[in-house]
């Protein structure tokens, strides 16, 4: 009432109707539901293409980082080294070596997981993955 002796509507109002701006423009409620149904329709359009647009830039990074990769082949019977992680007890300081190895790719798996053998034979249970290792060529 402070503002020339009418009451107050906020701009939210404006655009989404509440109970109070509804009785004064005197909607009959068809009218109201198509506007509603006409609202949400516009709502779920924009979302379907954020969701697309969103989707497509994925696709497109994706593309662009794949474009470098380079994934590494390897056959049984090849010899390889195997990386030496910070959290293993190999790691013993700054000028440990950062290899280990050489070892023999016994098995080839799908996705790049190896399963590697020691040189007399030996055969490792546990998988390793296809980045933790390099070609040794002796």
């Amino acid at each position: 009432m402070l503002v020339y002796g009418t009451k107050v509507v906020i701009p939210a109002e404006v655009e989404i109707p509440s109970l109070r701006i509804i009785q004064e423009i005197e909607l009959d409620n068809a009218e109201l539901v198509k506007s509603r149904y006409k609202q949400l329709a516009l709502i779920y359009g924009k979302i379907m293409n954020a969701v697309c647009h969103g989707q497509l830039y994925q696709n497109r990074m994706a593309r662009a980082f794949n474009k470098r990769v380079k994934p590494k082949q390897f056959a049984p019977g090849q010899l390889v080294l195997k990386k030496i992680f910070s959290h293993q007890d190999e790691a013993k300081g700054k000028f440990s070596p950062n290899w280990q190895g050489p070892y023999m790719v016994h098995w080839v798996l799908i996705g790049g997981a190896l399963i590697l053998a020691e040189m007399d034979g030996e055969v490792w249970l546990k998988m390793i993955n296809s980045n933790a290792v390099k070609r040794c060529y002796m």
